[in-house]
């Protein structure tokens, strides 16, 4: 009996060595982004020990991470059954309630977390940090303040280090952070997130070369890191956006590097899914379409597959697909729909409702436009999308439905196309009513069109086409004082340029019609004033009609 008794306890030892291997290994899994993998550890150590309370909540975790609330809630609140760590799950409870905005809730989880905390223990001091990081309504300094706590247990704990680097760093604390991801990596040579958040420093600094050096060095510690390829494709786009001329180049590396992280991760339906938004970032729309439909054969239940498919669809020309996709999936009450899903439907309407000759139904265009408003009315940001949508319509001649998208994008003041969508929205008002009869000339738009070139000098006060425009526009609304006023100060500036730039084809031919137009302006009120300008056009066009004729009718 003694001989049995001592081999049952040297299995339950090797079983809880086994357990206690398992869960490093799921970590290792978590930390490389191979989520599949670590589920399905997890659920192995739930199955041969379900009174395994820290499995229950490290798996809990991965499906909070990932918005499946209810899968993990079930396993927190199994893993409070359990007989051993089953404290760790109130605070996966804790971070569901700050995701709730319900923090005395949440606090009160944390309490049970750690009431019955031995001396030395320090797990639940980080896990609550990290809940405090990762909820949807994070708090850096109380994050903070749990994680210091912890290290004053243990100054030297990599993972404690690790986490309040990523505190210091939610908290805009660069310097903190720095030396807490230094002193990690020092605690902890094999720790590789550590190490890769130094460069993600560098990344948000704008430092994007500094930033590529310090990845690379992670990689020739452990070229089989995948993370770290994620962080380089980060990094290529973002340089790519802030320096276009470098676009091309980087736009590449940074499709590359993302499909070396895919390839390093588990291919599961959320890493693909996470593959279609990287595509989306950098506009890969024909590989987005290809993944999407590959996902569709794969997963016909996941509805997201369809913002993808209807984007892309949308990009490649494919309307009807677009219009299909984008409308099943905004029509689904559960489906979580974003301002960017309104918008591709409504550049999907007004594409399907627009002619071979460019234009447009009437009811597609405000069909399309209803959607777009919705898409600003969720995010006011989203105006930063509509610009290029507005230079097509311009581009095919359709200047008030132009008009009507830089009218809803001008009317955010932060938006980074701010300036240039007012000039857009100023000339596109001013061709819609340029060429129509005397007299007949939408005034309202016309004098929205001047108040937009208002802004645009407010804006950026060398911006010295504004004036010309300006000239123009009041031209049309027959305000003599307003079109000397404005062409004017469009001579004097271009004018105080210099000779080179007088010397510009171009230039001299808007001097010229800044000169007739302050003429034609005169010609009712000051003759000679008139005659002036009109002679001041034909020291630099001797052949302007106009100028001549003019000269000759006022003497």
């Amino acid at each position: 009996m003694n001989k049995f008794k001592i081999f049952s306890l040297a299995l339950v030892a090797t079983a809880s060595v086994a357990n206690a291997q398992d869960i490093k290994e799921a970590k290792k899994a978590i930390d490389a982004e191979q989520f599949q993998k670590a589920k399905s550890l997890l659920k192995s150590i739930i199955k041969a020990k379900p009174s395994d309370g820290e499995a229950n909540f490290v798996l809990g975790n991965i499906y909070l991470n990932q918005s499946v609330i209810d899968s993990a809630k079930i396993y927190y609140l199994n893993g409070i059954e359990a007989a051993d760590k089953k404290n760790l799950n109130y605070i996966g409870l804790g971070q569901i309630d700050l995701d709730n905005k319900n923090t005395a809730a949440a606090q009160a989880n944390f309490g049970l977390a750690t009431k019955d905390m031995k001396r030395k223990d320090v797990d639940e001091y980080i896990y609550i940090g990290k809940a405090y990081i990762n909820s949807n309504n994070p708090d850096y300094n109380s994050a903070i303040t749990s994680l210091k706590r912890a290290l004053a247990i243990e100054p030297q704990n990599p993972t404690a280090l690790l986490t309040i680097g990523d505190a210091y760093y939610g908290a805009n604390n660069q310097n903190d952070a720095y030396k807490a991801y230094r002193d990690a990596f020092t605690a902890d040579p094999t720790l590789l997130r550590a190490k890769m958040q130094l460069g993600v420093l560098l990344k948000g600094a704008k430092s994007y070369d500094e930033a590529i050096k310090a990845f690379n060095e992670v990689i020739t510690i452990n070229a089989g890191y995948g993370p770290v390829y994620r962080e380089l494709a980060e990094t290529y786009y973002k340089w790519a956006r802030n320096k276009p001329s470098t676009a091309k180049t980087n736009l590449q590396n940074a499709i590359t590097n993302y499909e070396k992280y895919l390839s390093l991760t588990d291919y599961s339906l959320d890493s693909k899914m996470r593959h279609a938004d990287f595509l989306i970032l950098v506009k890969d729309y024909k590989s987005l379409e290809t993944v999407a439909n590959k996902m569709i054969a794969e997963d016909k239940v996941n509805p997201r597959i369809y913002r993808y498919l209807g984007y892309s669809a949308y990009e490649n020309g494919n309307i009807d697909v677009a219009l299909k996709s984008l409308e099943d999936y905004v029509k689904v009450p559960n489906n979580k729909v974003i301002a960017k899903d309104y918008l591709y439907l409504g550049f999907a309407k007004i594409k399907k409702g627009t002619a071979a000759d460019g234009t447009i139904e009437a009811s597609a265009f405000e069909a399309g436009l209803t959607d777009i408003k919705k898409a600003v009315a969720m995010e006011p940001l989203a105006v930063e999308d509509l610009g290029d949508f507005g230079k097509e319509l311009f581009g095919k001649k359709q200047y008030n439905q132009a008009a009507a998208i830089y009218e809803l994008s001008t009317t955010n003041t932060e938006q980074k196309n701010y300036l240039n969508d007012n000039v857009y929205l100023g000339i596109s008002l001013y061709y819609a009513n340029a060429n129509k009869p005397a007299g007949t000339a939408d005034a309202a738009a016309l004098t929205k069109a001047d108040a937009a070139f208002d802004r645009v000098l407010v804006a950026s006060p060398t911006y010295d086409e504004a004036y010309l425009y300006k000239g123009r526009i009041n031209n049309l609304l027959e305000k003599d004082d307003l079109i000397i006023k404005n062409y004017e100060e469009y001579v004097a500036k271009t004018t105080a340029k210099g000779a080179e730039e007088l010397a510009k084809p171009a230039t001299v031919k808007k001097i010229v019609e800044s000169y007739n137009s302050i003429g034609a302006a005169y010609a009712n009120t000051d003759k000679a004033k008139a005659v002036e300008y009109f002679n001041k056009s034909l020291v630099l066009d001797p052949a302007n009609k106009y100028a001549a004729d003019s000269v000759k009718a006022l003497k």
